[in-house]
Formats: C-alpha cells, sequence, structure tokens
C-alpha cells in the first residue's frame, strides 16, 4: 500500500474515535428562567369598597348567610325555655312529665324510689321510711329506747314508723304519738310530704306514695300506691316541704 493510502487512512481512525483517548463532552444549554408577569391589580367593585369603608361586620354576615351550614361559625346556644322544657318532658314521660319527675316509684319489694327531683329532705325521708317499711307492726313499737338509741326498736306502730322518717330528716329530735303529730309543723297539705293524725292514727303521703302501717296487712311494706280517706284527720306538713 502505498504510503498515501496509509495517511489517509490513519486519518480517518483518529476523525471516527476508534481506539482514541479523545472524549467528547455533553454541555447543556444555558435555559433563563421564564418570566411570568404579576396578575393586574383592579380595584374593587363600588359595593366592595363601601362594605369595607363601613366595616367587616356587615360582610361578614353576608358571608355567613351564604356560606354552606358546615362552615358557618358556631352560634353561642341559648338556655332552653320553660315552653321547650314542658315538650321535652313530655316527650319523654307523657303530659305528665312534670309530675312523674317529683313522684316516687315503688320496687317490686314494697319499698320507695326517690324522684329524680326530690330534695335532700325528701330523699331521706323515703330512704328512713325503707328501712321499717317492712318491720312487724307492735303497738309502742318506736316509741322506747333500743342499746340506747332513740327510734331505733324492732318493730313499729303507726306514729313511731313515721317519726322514724321524719326524724331522718332532722324534723324530730324524739318520737312523737299520734296525738302530737296531729300538731306537728304547719297546717295543710304540703308539697311534698302531708302527715294525716288524729288520736288514733297516723300516716302520711310523700311524693305520691302513702307511708301507713295498715299496707302491711296487704303487700307487706308500708309504702303503697293506694291513697285513703282523710276524713277525721288533721293535715299537717313539715316546714318546708
Amino acid at each position: 500500500m502505498r504510503p498515501r493510502a496509509l495517511l489517509v487512512l490513519a486519518l480517518a481512525a483518529v476523525v471516527a474515535g476508534c481506539g482514541s483517548s479523545v472524549q467528547h463532552r455533553i454541555q447543556a444549554w444555558p435555559v433563563r428562567a421564564p418570566y411570568i408577569p404579576p396578575p393586574a391589580l383592579q380595584a374593587p367593585p363600588a359595593r366592595e369598597a363601601r362594605e369595607a369603608r363601613n366595616g367587616g361586620d356587615h360582610q361578614d354576615a353576608q358571608a355567613q348567610r351564604g356560606a354552606p351550614a358546615a362552615q358557618r361559625a358556631p352560634s353561642t346556644p341559648r338556655p332552653p325555655t320553660d315552653a321547650q322544657v314542658a315538650r321535652d318532658l313530655e316527650r319523654a314521660f307523657g303530659h305528665d312529665g312534670a309530675r312523674s319527675l317529683d313522684a316516687a316509684g315503688l320496687t317490686g319489694d314494697g319499698l320507695a324510689t326517690v324522684p329524680p327531683s326530690a330534695p335532700a329532705r325528701v330523699a331521706a325521708i323515703i330512704n328512713a321510711g325503707n328501712e321499717v317499711a317492712r318491720k312487724p307492726y307492735v303497738y309502742g313499737g318506736g316509741h322506747g329506747r333500743v342499746a340506747g338509741e332513740t327510734f331505733i326498736d324492732s318493730a313499729y306502730d303507726c306514729s313511731g314508723s313515721v317519726s322514724f322518717a321524719l326524724a331522718a330528716a332532722g324534723y324530730l329530735e324524739s318520737p312523737m304519738d299520734s296525738t302530737s303529730l296531729a300538731g306537728f309543723g304547719r297546717p295543710g297539705p304540703g308539697r311534698w310530704v302531708t302527715i294525716y293524725a288524729n288520736g288514733g292514727h297516723a300516716f302520711m303521703t310523700v311524693a305520691g306514695l302513702r307511708f301507713d302501717t295498715s299496707g302491711r296487712a296487704e303487700g307487706g311494706s308500708r309504702w303503697q300506691t293506694a291513697q285513703r280517706t282523710a276524713a277525721g284527720f288533721v293535715v299537717r306538713h313539715p316546714p318546708g316541704l
């Protein structure tokens, strides 16, 4: 091969890069960040400008009315009216809801339950009445002292059981017989407790239930739902009840 031909082949190999140590570097083209012009400021409509001058209260009210219910600011709750309370009681307890809240109940064992709205003294009378509700009847029972304790006995008569319940609410310091109970407290029926007494017998009603020793003959408990005539009895009630 001629020397000129060899020279041409050598130049071609160099240009092709075969076996060559020449390194080709690729550089990125320089690109500038795009320019985005800011939005043009526009004057607010006349109505919005007027509301801005007058304060934001009106605008906030408009927004509250136009916003969905879930996005509206919570309003301050108002206390229920008497009419609303009466409707709620009627739905929960029927047409006589208020009286149901004030009425004592009677369990299967013949014990009275305390009404939800009863004052503390009424609750004390009911709970004490439950302690002696099923005790035996003995004439004079509850008027003596047992182991040095006043009112404590193994059996109770009519006035002894009534005295025991009244003493638990702080009304008596010693038992009263039926004649003394006829002059106890205030005249007339009470809001929660009414005492009926004469020279021979005494009983009382508490939150709608009758507490009377005569009931033991029927259900074994002094508590009963049936009422009896008040004829011949003096009607009294504890102060405040």
